[in-house]
Protein backbone atom coordinates (compact mmCIF):
# COMPACT_ATOMS: atom_id res chain seq x y z
CA UNK A 1 0.00 0.00 0.00
CA UNK A 2 1.30 3.50 -0.79
CA UNK A 3 0.04 6.95 0.07
CA UNK A 4 0.15 10.15 -1.94
CA UNK A 5 2.98 12.02 -0.23
CA UNK A 6 4.16 15.63 -0.30
CA UNK A 7 6.92 17.35 1.61
CA UNK A 8 5.50 17.87 5.10
CA UNK A 9 5.67 21.32 6.69
CA UNK A 10 7.32 21.36 10.14
CA UNK A 11 4.90 20.45 12.91
CA UNK A 12 2.62 18.34 10.71
CA UNK A 13 2.14 14.62 11.10
CA UNK A 14 4.34 14.21 8.04
CA UNK A 15 7.22 15.24 10.29
CA UNK A 16 6.48 12.23 12.44
CA UNK A 17 6.49 9.96 9.38
CA UNK A 18 9.81 11.29 8.14
CA UNK A 19 11.57 11.08 11.50
CA UNK A 20 10.24 7.61 12.31
CA UNK A 21 11.44 6.30 8.94
CA UNK A 22 14.86 7.84 9.48
CA UNK A 23 15.26 6.43 12.98
CA UNK A 24 13.71 3.02 12.27
CA UNK A 25 14.08 2.12 8.59
CA UNK A 26 12.88 -1.44 9.28
CA UNK A 27 9.51 -0.19 10.59
CA UNK A 28 6.72 0.12 8.02
CA UNK A 29 5.18 3.59 8.11
CA UNK A 30 2.50 4.91 5.77
CA UNK A 31 2.20 8.64 5.19
CA UNK A 32 -1.20 10.33 5.39
CA UNK A 33 -2.98 10.22 2.07
CA UNK A 34 -5.48 8.39 -0.10
CA UNK A 35 -3.71 5.09 0.56
CA UNK A 36 -4.59 5.20 4.26
CA UNK A 37 -8.22 6.30 3.97
CA UNK A 38 -9.57 3.01 5.32
CA UNK A 39 -7.79 3.71 8.61
CA UNK A 40 -10.07 6.70 9.19
CA UNK A 41 -12.93 4.38 10.08
CA UNK A 42 -13.98 1.28 11.94
CA UNK A 43 -16.99 -0.86 11.03
CA UNK A 44 -19.36 1.52 12.80
CA UNK A 45 -18.17 4.73 11.15
CA UNK A 46 -17.38 3.36 7.69
CA UNK A 47 -20.93 3.97 6.51
CA UNK A 48 -20.17 7.68 6.71
CA UNK A 49 -17.13 7.33 4.47
CA UNK A 50 -18.98 8.42 1.34
CA UNK A 51 -19.80 11.76 2.94
CA UNK A 52 -16.07 12.33 3.52
CA UNK A 53 -14.87 11.19 0.12
CA UNK A 54 -11.56 12.76 -0.75
CA UNK A 55 -10.37 13.20 2.82
CA UNK A 56 -6.87 11.78 3.29
CA UNK A 57 -6.29 9.07 5.83
CA UNK A 58 -4.04 9.32 8.89
CA UNK A 59 -0.40 8.35 9.23
CA UNK A 60 -0.21 4.61 9.90
CA UNK A 61 2.47 2.60 11.68
CA UNK A 62 2.53 -1.19 11.18
CA UNK A 63 4.83 -2.60 13.88
CA UNK A 64 5.79 -6.25 14.08
CA UNK A 65 6.91 -6.28 17.73
CA UNK A 66 6.56 -4.44 21.01
CA UNK A 67 9.81 -2.50 20.53
CA UNK A 68 8.48 -0.96 17.33
CA UNK A 69 5.24 0.01 19.08
CA UNK A 70 7.32 1.69 21.77
CA UNK A 71 9.38 3.57 19.18
CA UNK A 72 6.29 4.88 17.42
CA UNK A 73 4.57 5.94 20.64
CA UNK A 74 7.69 7.61 22.04
CA UNK A 75 8.21 9.68 18.92
CA UNK A 76 4.53 10.63 18.69
CA UNK A 77 4.61 11.70 22.34
CA UNK A 78 7.77 13.69 21.81
CA UNK A 79 6.27 15.53 18.84
CA UNK A 80 2.87 15.94 20.49
CA UNK A 81 0.81 13.83 18.07
CA UNK A 82 -2.08 11.75 19.32
CA UNK A 83 -2.06 7.99 18.73
CA UNK A 84 -5.05 5.84 17.78
CA UNK A 85 -4.52 2.13 18.55
CA UNK A 86 -6.18 -0.17 16.02
CA UNK A 87 -6.73 -3.89 15.67
CA UNK A 88 -8.72 -5.34 12.77
CA UNK A 89 -11.00 -2.31 12.48
CA UNK A 90 -14.17 -4.33 13.09
CA UNK A 91 -15.33 -2.27 16.09
CA UNK A 92 -18.90 -1.04 16.28
CA UNK A 93 -18.55 2.15 18.32
CA UNK A 94 -16.10 4.39 16.47
CA UNK A 95 -13.29 3.53 18.86
CA UNK A 96 -10.67 3.19 16.11
CA UNK A 97 -11.68 6.16 13.96
CA UNK A 98 -8.83 8.56 13.22
CA UNK A 99 -8.20 11.93 11.60
CA UNK A 100 -5.52 12.93 9.11
CA UNK A 101 -3.57 14.73 11.86
CA UNK A 102 -3.30 11.59 13.99
CA UNK A 103 -1.05 8.53 14.06
CA UNK A 104 -2.66 5.10 13.85
CA UNK A 105 -0.66 2.29 15.42
CA UNK A 106 -2.12 -0.85 13.88
CA UNK A 107 -1.27 -4.20 15.46
CA UNK A 108 -2.52 -6.19 12.45
CA UNK A 109 0.98 -7.59 11.74
CA UNK A 110 1.53 -8.70 15.34
CA UNK A 111 -0.40 -11.94 15.02
CA UNK A 112 1.79 -14.65 16.54
CA UNK A 113 0.82 -17.41 18.95
CA UNK A 114 3.85 -17.15 21.22
CA UNK A 115 3.07 -20.13 23.44
CA UNK A 116 0.43 -22.75 24.16
CA UNK A 117 0.66 -24.48 27.54
CA UNK A 118 -1.84 -27.34 27.92
CA UNK A 119 -0.82 -28.01 31.54
CA UNK A 120 -1.35 -24.39 32.59
CA UNK A 121 -4.34 -24.06 30.24
CA UNK A 122 -3.02 -20.75 28.92
CA UNK A 123 -1.80 -19.30 25.65
CA UNK A 124 0.38 -16.26 25.10
CA UNK A 125 -0.63 -14.37 21.97
CA UNK A 126 -0.05 -11.12 20.12
CA UNK A 127 -2.92 -8.66 19.69
CA UNK A 128 -3.33 -8.89 15.92
CA UNK A 129 -4.23 -12.58 16.05
CA UNK A 130 -7.74 -13.23 14.75
CA UNK A 131 -10.05 -14.84 17.28
CA UNK A 132 -10.97 -17.75 15.00
CA UNK A 133 -7.32 -18.39 14.13
CA UNK A 134 -6.47 -18.78 17.81
CA UNK A 135 -9.08 -21.51 18.20
CA UNK A 136 -7.86 -23.23 15.04
CA UNK A 137 -4.37 -23.34 16.56
CA UNK A 138 -5.71 -24.62 19.88
CA UNK A 139 -7.87 -27.43 18.49
CA UNK A 140 -5.06 -30.04 18.23
CA UNK A 141 -4.45 -29.56 21.96
CA UNK A 142 -8.10 -30.22 22.84
CA UNK A 143 -8.45 -26.65 24.11
CA UNK A 144 -10.41 -23.56 23.12
CA UNK A 145 -10.57 -19.84 23.88
CA UNK A 146 -14.11 -19.14 25.05
CA UNK A 147 -14.94 -15.53 24.06
CA UNK A 148 -16.58 -15.62 20.63
CA UNK A 149 -18.02 -12.34 19.36
CA UNK A 150 -20.16 -12.68 16.26
CA UNK A 151 -17.20 -11.23 14.36
CA UNK A 152 -14.88 -13.97 15.66
CA UNK A 153 -13.63 -14.81 12.17
CA UNK A 154 -12.51 -11.23 11.41
CA UNK A 155 -11.93 -9.53 14.78
CA UNK A 156 -8.59 -9.57 16.58
CA UNK A 157 -7.76 -10.58 20.13
CA UNK A 158 -6.42 -7.09 20.80
CA UNK A 159 -9.66 -5.50 19.64
CA UNK A 160 -11.65 -7.99 21.71
CA UNK A 161 -9.59 -6.97 24.74
CA UNK A 162 -10.01 -3.26 24.00
CA UNK A 163 -13.81 -3.53 24.07
CA UNK A 164 -14.13 -6.42 26.54
CA UNK A 165 -15.97 -8.21 23.76
CA UNK A 166 -18.69 -10.68 24.64
CA UNK A 167 -20.34 -12.96 22.15
CA UNK A 168 -22.56 -15.98 22.13
CA UNK A 169 -20.93 -18.15 24.80
CA UNK A 170 -21.02 -15.48 27.51
CA UNK A 171 -23.96 -17.23 29.14
CA UNK A 172 -21.62 -19.93 30.44
CA UNK A 173 -18.04 -18.73 29.96
CA UNK A 174 -18.22 -14.99 30.53
CA UNK A 175 -16.91 -12.05 28.51
CA UNK A 176 -13.31 -11.40 27.45
CA UNK A 177 -12.28 -10.11 30.89
CA UNK A 178 -12.88 -13.55 32.42
CA UNK A 179 -10.35 -15.08 30.01
CA UNK A 180 -7.49 -12.58 30.33
CA UNK A 181 -4.81 -13.35 32.92
CA UNK A 182 -2.02 -10.93 32.00
CA UNK A 183 -1.18 -8.19 29.52
CA UNK A 184 1.95 -6.51 28.21
CA UNK A 185 1.03 -2.89 27.50
CA UNK A 186 2.83 0.07 25.95
CA UNK A 187 1.88 3.24 27.82
CA UNK A 188 1.58 6.76 26.46
CA UNK A 189 5.23 7.58 27.21
CA UNK A 190 6.44 4.50 25.33
CA UNK A 191 7.23 2.45 28.43
CA UNK A 192 6.38 -1.26 28.41
CA UNK A 193 4.65 -2.70 31.48
CA UNK A 194 3.21 -6.07 32.46
CA UNK A 195 0.02 -6.37 34.48
CA UNK A 196 -1.58 -9.53 35.84
CA UNK A 197 -0.03 -12.97 36.22
CA UNK A 198 0.11 -16.35 34.59
CA UNK A 199 -1.52 -18.12 37.52
CA UNK A 200 -5.29 -18.46 37.75
CA UNK A 201 -5.30 -16.80 41.17
CA UNK A 202 -3.48 -13.63 42.16
CA UNK A 203 -4.55 -10.63 44.23
CA UNK A 204 -1.32 -8.65 44.58
CA UNK A 205 -2.08 -4.96 44.21
CA UNK A 206 -4.93 -3.40 42.26
CA UNK A 207 -6.46 -5.38 39.40
CA UNK A 208 -4.95 -3.37 36.56
CA UNK A 209 -5.51 -6.19 34.07
CA UNK A 210 -9.26 -5.73 34.35
CA UNK A 211 -8.75 -1.98 34.09
CA UNK A 212 -7.02 -2.28 30.72
CA UNK A 213 -9.58 -4.78 29.41
CA UNK A 214 -12.40 -2.69 27.97
CA UNK A 215 -10.45 0.58 28.10
CA UNK A 216 -10.72 1.06 24.31
CA UNK A 217 -7.09 2.04 23.82
CA UNK A 218 -7.19 5.18 25.97
CA UNK A 219 -4.81 3.80 28.62
CA UNK A 220 -2.26 1.85 26.59
CA UNK A 221 -1.65 -0.42 23.61
CA UNK A 222 -1.77 -4.15 24.32
CA UNK A 223 1.19 -5.91 22.68
CA UNK A 224 0.86 -9.36 24.26
CA UNK A 225 -1.83 -11.22 26.18
CA UNK A 226 -1.84 -14.31 28.38
CA UNK A 227 -5.26 -15.87 27.89
CA UNK A 228 -7.05 -18.59 29.79
CA UNK A 229 -8.06 -21.73 27.90
CA UNK A 230 -10.64 -24.42 28.51
CA UNK A 231 -11.06 -28.03 27.37
CA UNK A 232 -13.13 -28.48 24.24
CA UNK A 233 -16.45 -29.95 25.46
CA UNK A 234 -16.92 -33.66 24.87
CA UNK A 235 -20.23 -32.96 23.13
CA UNK A 236 -22.32 -30.08 21.83
CA UNK A 237 -26.00 -29.99 20.92
CA UNK A 238 -28.17 -27.29 19.37
CA UNK A 239 -31.74 -26.95 20.61
CA UNK A 240 -34.40 -24.68 19.09
CA UNK A 241 -37.52 -23.51 20.87
CA UNK A 242 -40.20 -21.72 18.84
CA UNK A 243 -43.09 -19.71 20.27
CA UNK A 244 -46.20 -18.11 18.81
CA UNK A 245 -45.27 -14.54 19.74
CA UNK A 246 -42.34 -12.42 20.81
CA UNK A 247 -43.91 -11.89 24.23
CA UNK A 248 -44.35 -15.63 24.83
CA UNK A 249 -40.79 -16.33 23.75
CA UNK A 250 -39.31 -13.61 25.95
CA UNK A 251 -41.31 -14.86 28.92
CA UNK A 252 -40.16 -18.42 28.19
CA UNK A 253 -36.53 -17.45 28.80
CA UNK A 254 -37.17 -17.59 32.54
CA UNK A 255 -37.68 -21.36 32.30
CA UNK A 256 -34.02 -21.78 31.33
CA UNK A 257 -32.75 -19.81 34.31
CA UNK A 258 -35.02 -21.71 36.70
CA UNK A 259 -33.93 -25.08 35.31
CA UNK A 260 -30.77 -26.90 36.46
CA UNK A 261 -29.28 -26.58 32.97
CA UNK A 262 -26.66 -23.95 32.12
CA UNK A 263 -26.35 -23.68 28.33
CA UNK A 264 -23.21 -22.36 26.68
CA UNK A 265 -25.25 -19.98 24.51
CA UNK A 266 -28.82 -18.68 24.60
CA UNK A 267 -29.93 -16.42 21.73
CA UNK A 268 -33.38 -14.89 21.36
CA UNK A 269 -34.98 -13.67 18.12
CA UNK A 270 -38.19 -11.65 17.96
CA UNK A 271 -40.66 -11.81 15.06
CA UNK A 272 -39.16 -9.05 12.87
CA UNK A 273 -35.65 -10.47 13.31
CA UNK A 274 -36.76 -13.89 12.07
CA UNK A 275 -38.45 -12.25 9.06
CA UNK A 276 -35.27 -10.28 8.34
CA UNK A 277 -33.11 -13.41 8.36
CA UNK A 278 -35.53 -15.23 6.07
CA UNK A 279 -35.51 -12.34 3.56
CA UNK A 280 -31.76 -12.01 3.61
CA UNK A 281 -30.72 -15.67 3.78
CA UNK A 282 -33.56 -17.60 2.18
CA UNK A 283 -34.28 -19.52 5.38
CA UNK A 284 -37.76 -20.45 6.61
CA UNK A 285 -37.54 -19.73 10.32
CA UNK A 286 -40.68 -17.61 10.43
CA UNK A 287 -42.69 -20.57 9.23
CA UNK A 288 -41.73 -22.46 12.39
CA UNK A 289 -42.91 -19.74 14.78
CA UNK A 290 -42.98 -16.06 15.67
CA UNK A 291 -40.07 -16.13 18.15
CA UNK A 292 -37.05 -18.36 18.60
CA UNK A 293 -34.76 -19.28 21.46
CA UNK A 294 -31.60 -20.82 19.98
CA UNK A 295 -29.58 -22.80 22.53
CA UNK A 296 -26.23 -24.54 22.57
CA UNK A 297 -25.61 -27.19 25.21
CA UNK A 298 -22.18 -28.62 25.85
CA UNK A 299 -20.32 -31.00 28.11
CA UNK A 300 -21.11 -34.33 29.73
CA UNK A 301 -24.65 -35.61 30.23
CA UNK A 302 -25.83 -33.67 27.23
CA UNK A 303 -28.89 -35.86 26.64
CA UNK A 304 -29.96 -35.33 30.25
CA UNK A 305 -29.44 -31.59 29.85
CA UNK A 306 -31.54 -31.57 26.70
CA UNK A 307 -34.34 -33.56 28.35
CA UNK A 308 -34.50 -31.28 31.39
CA UNK A 309 -34.49 -28.19 29.22
CA UNK A 310 -37.16 -29.56 26.89
CA UNK A 311 -39.44 -30.30 29.83
CA UNK A 312 -39.01 -26.79 31.26
CA UNK A 313 -39.60 -25.00 27.97
CA UNK A 314 -42.45 -27.20 26.79
CA UNK A 315 -44.26 -26.31 29.99
CA UNK A 316 -43.98 -22.65 28.91
CA UNK A 317 -45.56 -23.34 25.52
CA UNK A 318 -42.37 -23.76 23.51
CA UNK A 319 -41.95 -26.20 20.64
CA UNK A 320 -38.61 -27.83 21.36
CA UNK A 321 -36.41 -29.53 18.76
CA UNK A 322 -32.99 -31.11 19.24
CA UNK A 323 -31.39 -30.20 15.91
CA UNK A 324 -29.05 -32.39 13.88
CA UNK A 325 -25.40 -31.40 13.83
CA UNK A 326 -25.68 -30.03 10.28
CA UNK A 327 -28.82 -28.06 11.04
CA UNK A 328 -27.19 -26.71 14.19
CA UNK A 329 -24.22 -25.42 12.23
CA UNK A 330 -26.56 -23.74 9.78
CA UNK A 331 -28.60 -22.11 12.54
CA UNK A 332 -25.56 -20.65 14.28
CA UNK A 333 -24.29 -19.34 10.98
CA UNK A 334 -27.66 -17.62 10.48
CA UNK A 335 -27.30 -16.11 13.94
CA UNK A 336 -23.87 -14.71 13.18
CA UNK A 337 -24.29 -13.62 9.58
CA UNK A 338 -27.89 -14.20 8.52
CA UNK A 339 -29.35 -10.74 9.05
CA UNK A 340 -29.26 -8.10 6.33
CA UNK A 341 -28.94 -4.35 6.72
CA UNK A 342 -32.10 -2.37 6.01
CA UNK A 343 -32.63 -1.19 2.44
CA UNK A 344 -34.43 2.08 1.77
CA UNK A 345 -34.39 2.88 5.49
CA UNK A 346 -32.41 4.91 7.97
CA UNK A 347 -31.25 2.80 10.87
CA UNK A 348 -29.47 2.82 14.21
CA UNK A 349 -28.11 -0.29 15.93
CA UNK A 350 -27.80 -0.47 19.69
CA UNK A 351 -26.01 -2.65 22.23
CA UNK A 352 -27.93 -2.25 25.48
CA UNK A 353 -27.94 -4.78 28.31
CA UNK A 354 -30.27 -5.34 31.25
CA UNK A 355 -30.53 -7.92 34.03
CA UNK A 356 -31.74 -10.96 32.15
CA UNK A 357 -34.97 -11.10 34.17
CA UNK A 358 -35.86 -7.73 32.60
CA UNK A 359 -35.53 -8.79 28.96
CA UNK A 360 -39.30 -9.23 28.46
CA UNK A 361 -39.90 -5.66 29.66
CA UNK A 362 -37.53 -4.27 27.04
CA UNK A 363 -39.42 -6.06 24.28
CA UNK A 364 -42.71 -4.88 25.82
CA UNK A 365 -41.48 -1.29 25.44
CA UNK A 366 -41.01 -1.51 21.67
CA UNK A 367 -44.62 -0.89 20.50
CA UNK A 368 -45.02 2.34 22.49
CA UNK A 369 -41.68 3.65 21.22
CA UNK A 370 -42.61 2.73 17.65
CA UNK A 371 -45.90 4.62 17.92
CA UNK A 372 -44.30 7.62 19.62
CA UNK A 373 -41.43 8.13 17.18
CA UNK A 374 -42.77 6.59 13.96
CA UNK A 375 -40.05 3.95 13.78
CA UNK A 376 -39.76 0.15 13.73
CA UNK A 377 -37.77 -1.70 16.39
CA UNK A 378 -36.55 -5.27 16.52
CA UNK A 379 -33.84 -7.01 18.52
CA UNK A 380 -31.74 -10.14 18.67
CA UNK A 381 -30.44 -10.85 22.16
CA UNK A 382 -27.69 -12.72 23.93
CA UNK A 383 -30.45 -13.77 26.27
CA UNK A 384 -28.18 -15.71 28.61
CA UNK A 385 -26.68 -12.46 29.88
CA UNK A 386 -29.35 -9.87 29.03
CA UNK A 387 -27.51 -8.19 26.14
CA UNK A 388 -29.81 -6.91 23.37
CA UNK A 389 -28.89 -5.67 19.91
CA UNK A 390 -31.89 -3.55 18.91
CA UNK A 391 -32.25 -2.29 15.36
CA UNK A 392 -34.28 0.92 14.96
CA UNK A 393 -35.39 1.78 11.43
CA UNK A 394 -37.43 4.42 9.63
CA UNK A 395 -38.44 4.43 5.97
CA UNK A 396 -36.77 6.91 3.64
CA UNK A 397 -39.62 8.60 1.79
CA UNK A 398 -39.72 10.19 -1.68
CA UNK A 399 -37.72 13.39 -1.63
CA UNK A 400 -35.94 12.54 1.61
CA UNK A 401 -32.17 12.91 1.78
CA UNK A 402 -30.76 9.49 2.73
CA UNK A 403 -27.77 11.21 4.35
CA UNK A 404 -29.99 13.22 6.70
CA UNK A 405 -31.84 10.90 9.10
CA UNK A 406 -34.67 12.55 11.02
CA UNK A 407 -34.23 13.47 14.67
CA UNK A 408 -36.95 10.98 15.59
CA UNK A 409 -34.59 8.10 14.87
CA UNK A 410 -31.93 9.24 17.34
CA UNK A 411 -34.61 10.28 19.82
CA UNK A 412 -36.10 6.78 19.73
CA UNK A 413 -32.64 5.27 20.28
CA UNK A 414 -32.01 7.53 23.26
CA UNK A 415 -35.37 6.69 24.78
CA UNK A 416 -34.64 2.99 24.41
CA UNK A 417 -31.36 3.57 26.25
CA UNK A 418 -33.35 5.24 29.02
CA UNK A 419 -35.60 2.18 29.19
CA UNK A 420 -32.56 -0.04 29.67
CA UNK A 421 -31.12 2.20 32.38
CA UNK A 422 -34.45 2.33 34.21
CA UNK A 423 -34.42 -1.47 34.32
CA UNK A 424 -30.97 -1.57 35.92
CA UNK A 425 -29.08 -1.93 32.65
CA UNK A 426 -26.35 -0.24 30.65
CA UNK A 427 -25.89 1.62 27.36
CA UNK A 428 -23.37 -0.90 26.01
CA UNK A 429 -23.01 -4.56 26.80
CA UNK A 430 -20.03 -5.44 24.61
CA UNK A 431 -19.34 -2.98 21.77
CA UNK A 432 -17.90 -0.18 23.89
CA UNK A 433 -18.56 3.56 24.01
CA UNK A 434 -16.07 4.81 21.40
CA UNK A 435 -17.24 8.07 19.87
CA UNK A 436 -20.79 7.02 19.10
CA UNK A 437 -22.20 6.37 22.57
CA UNK A 438 -20.63 9.07 24.71
CA UNK A 439 -23.85 11.04 25.15
CA UNK A 440 -25.60 7.87 26.23
CA UNK A 441 -22.78 6.97 28.61
CA UNK A 442 -23.30 10.35 30.28
CA UNK A 443 -26.84 9.23 31.12
CA UNK A 444 -25.46 6.22 32.98
CA UNK A 445 -22.33 7.47 34.73
CA UNK A 446 -22.49 10.01 37.53
CA UNK A 447 -20.37 13.14 37.39
CA UNK A 448 -18.13 11.88 40.18
CA UNK A 449 -17.51 8.56 38.46
CA UNK A 450 -16.72 10.28 35.17
CA UNK A 451 -14.30 12.52 37.05
CA UNK A 452 -12.61 9.45 38.51
CA UNK A 453 -12.30 7.85 35.09
CA UNK A 454 -10.66 10.96 33.67
CA UNK A 455 -8.28 10.99 36.65
CA UNK A 456 -7.23 7.41 35.90
CA UNK A 457 -6.71 8.33 32.26
CA UNK A 458 -4.59 11.34 33.27
CA UNK A 459 -2.43 9.25 35.60
CA UNK A 460 -1.36 6.98 32.74
CA UNK A 461 -1.61 9.46 29.87
CA UNK A 462 -1.17 12.97 31.33
CA UNK A 463 -1.06 14.67 27.92
CA UNK A 464 -4.11 12.84 26.57
CA UNK A 465 -2.30 11.41 23.56
CA UNK A 466 -3.81 7.90 23.44
CA UNK A 467 -7.11 7.68 21.54
CA UNK A 468 -8.37 11.10 22.62
CA UNK A 469 -12.10 11.73 22.50
CA UNK A 470 -12.98 8.05 22.85
CA UNK A 471 -14.64 5.93 25.57
CA UNK A 472 -14.88 8.56 28.34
Amino acid sequence: MTSVETEAPPGTVGTFVRELRERHPDLEVLAPGSGTTRYRYDAATAKGAAAEAGHPGPAVVLPVNAEQVQAAVRLAAGLGFSVVPRGAGTGLSGGASAGEDQVVVSTEKMAAVVEISPLDEVAVVEPGLINAELNARLKPYGLFYAPDPASYDISSIGGNIATNAGGLRCAKYGVTRESILALDVVLADGSLVTVGHRSIKGVTGLDLTSLFVGSEGILGIVVRATVRLRPIPVARKTVTVFFDSTAEGAAGLAAITLSPVRPAAIEFFDTPSLANIDRHSGSELRGRGAALILIELDGYGIEEQAADLAAALTARGGRVTAETDDDGIRLWELRRNGRGLPEGQWYIGEDIAVPKSQLPKVYEAFPALEARFGVNISAVSHAGDGNLHPLITKDIGPGDDPAQPPAALADAATELVRVALALGGTVTGEHGVGTIKQEWAALELSGRIRQAQHAIKASLDPHGLLNPGKAI
